[in-house]
């Protein structure tokens, strides 16, 4: 399926910014099942420096200097997708989860070595027992692995609810985890919080969904947002994605655009700038079936 991605985030300031500094993450990755076929970026004010680079993570990065005076930006990213059915394996043939955590922490191959960084804590995640705990019902001995994690997604799925009012980018994890409320971002940080809590390599991504309306009703404009998902490593298949937000199996329907330890390694857009006194940000995802 081919999508068309049209990513539009508008600042505006209650004063006057004299200089802006951003760096985005908004270009869909290639992957084995994805293709970005064509990428446009369109920026007001019209930045005096823009330049291009891959991340640690292996995001394509852009950064923008705005040295005039405004009292808002707006950043729209135009994507062109092509995206093929994921083919998952079998979870009953996949090792045990047991197997996979030493392979992780033994094995020398560069697979493992990448993949083993993603064990770790991260500025987002720290690791502690509550996040063991949640997940032991999902990690009985011998299990295989994605049958162990599809059972976790599943876990997450229907024991939190999503409020979009509940939490915040800065909502600490063990609060979420406590409360039981979040968005998908914070789903995503449960379960790869519970994934490392059992050794397991699990990363952040980023991306959209495509959103279909109900029966009998239009789709409306500007309806799509960002979405996040959650990675796992499995030894002899590489990465596999699980939803917790929406208890599925990423197919066609996902578009990746960032992967990343955590949120802070993905957010679409960051930076600083001088002046502004307050200032407000709206988003508008449009992501339509070609």
């Amino acid at each position: 399926m081919i999508y068309r991605v049209q990513h539009t985030t508008t600042y505006t300031y209650t004063d006057t910014v004299s200089v802006s500094h951003n760096e985005l993450r908004l270009k869909p990755r290639d992957l084995p099942g994805q293709t970005c076929r064509t990428y446009e970026l369109l920026v007001q004010p019209h930045p005096a420096m823009r330049s291009e680079y891959t991340d640690f993570f292996g995001n394509q990065v852009v950064f923008l200097a705005v040295q005039e005076p405004h009292r808002s930006l707006s950043v729209t990213a135009k994507s062109t997708v092509d995206v093929v059915p994921r083919r998952q394996p079998d979870p009953a043939t996949t090792p045990a989860w047991e197997t996979v955590r030493d392979q992780l922490r033994h094995d020398a191959s560069a697979a493992c070595r990448a993949a083993y960084q993603y064990t770790f804590d991260s500025p987002h995640i720290a690791v502690w027992p509550a996040l063991h705990r949640f997940a032991s019902a999902s990690f009985p001995p011998g299990r295989p692995l994605l049958e162990a994690v599809y059972d976790l997604t599943r876990r997450i799925y229907t024991g939190f609810t999503y409020d979009p009012t509940a939490t915040s980018v800065s909502t600490p994890l063990h609060e979420v985890l406590r409360n039981r409320h979040g968005v998908c971002q914070d789903f995503a940080h449960v379960q790869i919080g519970c994934l490392r809590a059992w050794g397991l390599a699990a990363r952040y991504v980023s991306g959209y969904l495509v959103t279909q309306p109900l029966p009998g009703q239009a789709r409306l404009a500007g309806a799509d947002a960002s979405h996040a998902w959650v990675s796992v490593y499995c030894p002899g298949h590489g990465w596999i994605d699980t939803d917790p937000t929406n208890n599925v199996l990423p197919t066609d329907r996902h578009i990746s655009v960032a992967y990343g330890r955590d949120y802070s390694d993905v957010t679409p857009i960051k930076g600083v700038f001088f002046g502004g006194g307050e200032h407000r940000m709206q988003v508008v995802v449009d992501v339509i079936p070609v």
